[in-house]
C-alpha cells in the first residue's frame, strides 16, 4: 500500500469512527436533549472534526477533557486534530495521556506511532505499531505501517515478512504488492521490485503510481522499451508526479528523439517549477542541441532550487565557456573546485578562462596545481555529469506532505462544500502566520468579537474591574482586550461631543468642591470617563492627564494605574511612529505602572503579560519569560502568554521548549500558532 493510500486510509478510518459515534448520539439524543453532557460535547467535536474544523473541535474536547479528565478518548480525538494541524508535539502529549488512562486501546498506540513516523523516530513508530498489533493482531493499517518503518529501518527481512501476511489474506491487493515492489526496490531487489509491481499493474491496471513505479525499474534494469511503455501508461493514466516525464525524456533522448524528450522535460519543469532536476536535465538537452543561452537559463535555475548540487555548476561553466562569458565560467569551475578539490577537469577549465582574459600566470597555477594532484589519482573525485534519472520512488513523498493528504483530502476540489467558512477551518497550519508577539492587553468599551478572539480560553476579566462596571459611573462597562475596534467617524464625533459633556462637567464640580465637600468620588469618576473618551479618539497626552488627576484622588483605582501604563505605551508607539524621540524616563514610567498593579493585586494577570511584553521591546528574554510564566501561574488558559512565551523561547533557541508553548496556545484557540509549529518543528 502507497504512503498516499495509507493516509487515506487512517482518514477513512478515523472518520468511519466518528460517523458510528455521531449515529449513536442522535439514537439518543430524545431523552438528553436539554443537558449538556460530555457525550454531547464530545459528539459536536466528532463532528467538528470531520467537516475539517480542527481548531474548533480542540475547543470541545477540551470542555470534555475539564468535566472528566479521567476519560482516555478526548486526549486521543484531540490529538487527531491536532496531527491534523501539524502540532506533533502536543498530538504527543495527548496520545500519551490516552494511553496513561486507557493502555488497551490500540487506536492510542497507532496514533502516537503515526507521530513518530512523521518525526522520523522510527525505533519509537515500530515500537508503537507492534503494541498496537498487540491489541489488534490482524488489522491491516497498522501491519501495513509497521512495514513501512521496518523497511526505513533496513530490516528488509521483517518488513517483507509483514506484508507477505498481508498478501496471503489479499493476494490480488494492488496497493500490497506496490508496497512490496517498494520495499524491494530500497533493498536493491530489483528483480523481486519488477515483479511486484508487474503485478500491481495487473489487479489495478489504471493507477499511474503502479506503471511509473514499474517503469522506473525497468529503466533502471536498461529495459528501455518496457520502461517506454509503462511510463507512457501512467502518463496516459493521468501522472502528475514530473518524475515520469524525466524519466520518459531520458529515453526519448537515448533514442536521438530529442524533440520529444524537450517537449517532456517541459512538462516536467510546469509541474515541478521548483524541481533542480527537471532544469538540469533539459538544460543538459539543450546544450548538446547547441542552444546554449537556454541552457544557461535552466543551469541557473538549477542552480537557484540546488544551490549544492556542483555537477550543475560544471554544466553552467562549460556552456559559460561557449558563449565566451571568461568570468562567469571561472567563478564556477573555481566553486567546484574549493568544494571537490580532487576534480582535475575543474582545474584545466578555470585555466583555460583565466588563459582567455589574459591572466596567464594564474592559468599556470591552476595547470601546475592539476598536474600535482594528477600523482595522486587515487584521490581523485570524478563528478557525474550525465542526466539523472528522477529516482526517488513513484509516490513515495514525504511523510509530512503525505499527511497534508490526511487534514485536507479533497484540497484541490472545487466544489463549494470543501470551500472553508471560516478563518479557523482546515489546515490553518498552511495559512502564514508573521513571528511577531500578540499585543498587550487594554481595557475599551470596544473589543473585536472575531473567530481569533472569540476562541481563545483567556480569562479576559477581573474582579477589580468588574467591580468598577457594577458602579455603572462610566457610559458602557470596560472590557480587556487585545484588539480594539476601528471606531468609525460618526463614532469619533461621538466621543468628542462626549468629552465636551465631561469638561463641562469636570468645571462645574470643581467650582462646587469646597475643602469640607471636595466631591472628590464625582471628580475622580469624571477624569476616569474623559480619560477613556481621550484615548478612544487618540489623544493619549490628555488621557494620561486625566488619569493622572483621578489617581492622585483614588489611589486604590488599581486598573487606573494599568490604563496609564498602556497609554504611554500607546503615546511612545505613536511618538516613534513619527520619528520623534523617545525618553527612557516614560518607559520606566510604565513599568513602574505595571509593577504598581502587580504588588497591590498579584493575581492581575494583565499586568505580569503586558510587563513582559515590554520586556521583550527591551530584547531582555530571559525577565520576560518570567513574567509570562507568572502570568500564566495566574491563569493557566492565558492563550496569549503561551504564545509569546513560545515565540521568545525560540528567539533565544529553545526550540523544543518553544514549540511545546505554541502547541498550548493553539490548544487555547490561537491557531495561527499552528503555522510557526508547522516552520520551527
Amino acid at each position: 500500500m502507497s504512503k498516499e493510500q495509507r493516509a487515506k486510509t487512517y482518514c477513512s478510518r478515523i472518520r468511519r469512527i466518528i460517523l458510528i459515534c455521531l449515529g449513536s448520539w442522535f439514537l439518543t439524543l430524545g431523552s438528553t436533549f436539554a443537558q449538556l453532557n460530555t457525550d454531547r460535547i464530545t459528539a459536536i467535536g466528532r463532528n467538528a472534526l470531520y467537516f475539517d474544523d480542527y481548531v474548533l473541535s480542540i475547543q470541545y474536547f477540551n470542555q470534555v477533557i475539564k468535566l472528566k479528565p479521567y476519560l482516555s478518548e478526548p486526549y486521543l480525538l484531540r490529538a487527531i486534530a491536532k496531527i491534523q494541524l501539524g502540532d506533533y508535539t502536543g498530538a504527543t502529549l495527548d496520545c500519551n495521556a490516552a494511553i496513561e488512562r486507557n493502555p488497551f486501546q490500540p487506536g492510542a498506540y497507532y496514533t502516537r506511532g503515526f507521530i513518530y513516523r512523521q518525526t522520523n523516530q522510527l525505533e519509537k513508530a515500530e515500537r508503537d505499531f507492534s503494541e498496537a498489533l498487540i491489541f489488534a493482531p490482524e488489522n491491516r493499517t497498522y501491519i501495513a505501517m509497521r512495514a513501512d518503518v521496518l523497511a526505513e529501518l533496513k530490516q528488509y527481512d521483517l518488513a517483507l515478512r509483514d506484508i507477505n501476511h498481508l498478501l496471503h489474506r489479499d493476494p490480488q491487493s494492488a496497493a500490497l504488492h506496490f508496497e512490496k515492489g517498494s520495499i524491494c526496490l530500497r533493498s536493491k531487489d530489483t528483480i523481486c521490485a519488477l515483479e511486484s509491481f508487474t503485478h500491481a499493474t495487473e489487479y489495478d491496471s489504471q493507477n499511474p503510481a503502479n506503471w511509473s513505479a514499474l517503469g522506473l525499474v525497468q529503466l533502471m534494469q536498461d529495459k528501455q522499451d518496457d520502461a517506454l511503455h509503462s511510463l507512457s501508461n501512467s502518463i496516459q493514466y493521468g501522472s502528475k508526479w514530473a518524475g515520469d516525464y524525466i524519466n520518459r525524456g531520458i529515453i526519448y533522448y537515448r533514442k536521438h528523439n530529442y524533440r520529444s524528450a524537450l517537449a517532456d522535460y517541459d512538462k516536467a519543469v510546469t509541474l515541478a517549477p521548483r524541481d533542480a532536476q527537471c532544469y538540469y536535465n533539459r538544460g543538459v538537452l539543450r546544450q548538446e542541441l547547441g542552444d546554449y543561452n537556454r541552457a544557461l537559463e535552466d543551469f541557473t535555475q538549477a542552480i537557484t532550487f540546488a544551490p549544492e548540487r556542483v555537477e550543475v555548476y560544471y554544466q553552467r561553466g562549460m556552456v559559460l565557456l561557449q558563449l565566451r562569458q571568461w568570468q562567469e565560467a571561472r567563478d564556477d569551475f573555481h566553486t567546484i573546485i574549493e568544494r571537490y578539490p580532487y576534480f582535475l577537469p575543474a582545474y584545466y577549465l578555470a585555466a583555460q578562462a583565466e588563459t582567455s582574459l589574459g591572466n596567464g600566470k594564474e592559468a599556470y597555477q591552476l595547470r601546475q596545481q592539476a598536474f600535482n594532484l594528477e600523482q595522486k589519482k587515487d584521490s581523485i573525485q570524478s563528478l557525474q555529469t550525465n542526466m539523472q534519472l528522477a529516482d526517488n520512488q513513484p509516490q513515495q513523498r514525504d511523510r509530512r506532505k503525505e499527511f497534508s493528504t490526511l487534514a485536507a483530502q479533497n484540497q484541490e476540489s472545487n466544489d463549494e462544500e470543501n470551500k472553508y467558512d471560516s478563518e479557523s477551518r482546515g489546515t490553518v497550519q498552511k495559512r502564514y502566520t508573521d513571528v511577531v508577539n500578540e499585543p498587550n492587553i487594554f481595557l475599551s468599551y470596544y473589543a473585536t468579537n472575531s473567530n481569533a478572539n472569540a476562541l481563545r480560553q483567556t480569562n479576559y476579566s477581573h474582579a477589580t474591574v468588574d467591580a468598577y462596571n457594577r458602579t455603572m459611573q462610566l457610559p458602557a462597562p470596560l472590557r480587556f482586550t487585545t484588539r480594539e475596534m476601528t471606531l468609525t467617524a460618526d463614532m469619533v464625533n461621538q466621543h468628542f461631543a462626549q468629552i465636551t459633556t465631561l469638561s463641562h462637567q469636570i468645571d462645574l464640580l470643581e467650582q462646587m468642591a469646597t475643602p469640607q465637600s471636595p466631591n472628590n468620588s464625582q471628580l475622580c469618576a469624571t477624569y476616569i470617563a474623559r480619560a477613556f473618551e481621550f484615548a478612544l479618539v487618540q489623544d493619549y497626552s490628555s488621557a494620561l492627564d486625566d488619569v493622572t488627576r483621578a489617581i492622585l484622588m483614588d489611589g486604590t483605582l488599581y486598573f487606573a494605574y494599568f490604563c496609564r501604563a498602556n497609554w504611554r505605551y500607546k503615546l511612545l508607539e505613536y511618538k516613534r511612529a513619527m520619528g520623534e524621540t523617545t525618553d527612557k524616563a516614560d518607559f520606566e514610567l510604565m513599568m513602574r505602572d505595571y509593577d504598581y498593579v502587580i504588588n497591590h493585586l498579584p493575581d492581575f494577570s494583565f499586568a505580569y503579560y503586558n510587563k513582559a511584553n515590554m520586556l521583550c521591546i527591551q530584547q531582555d528574554f530571559k525577565a520576560a519569560i518570567s513574567y509570562y510564566t507568572q502570568a500564566i501561574a495566574k491563569d493557566s488558559d492565558f492563550a496569549e502568554a503561551y504564545f509569546n512565551r513560545g515565540l521568545t523561547y525560540i528567539f533565544i533557541g529553545q526550540n523544543d521548549k518553544g514549540i511545546a508553548d505554541l502547541s498550548k496556545a493553539g490548544e487555547l484557540g490561537i491557531y495561527q500558532a499552528y503555522n510557526l509549529i508547522s516552520r520551527f518543528q
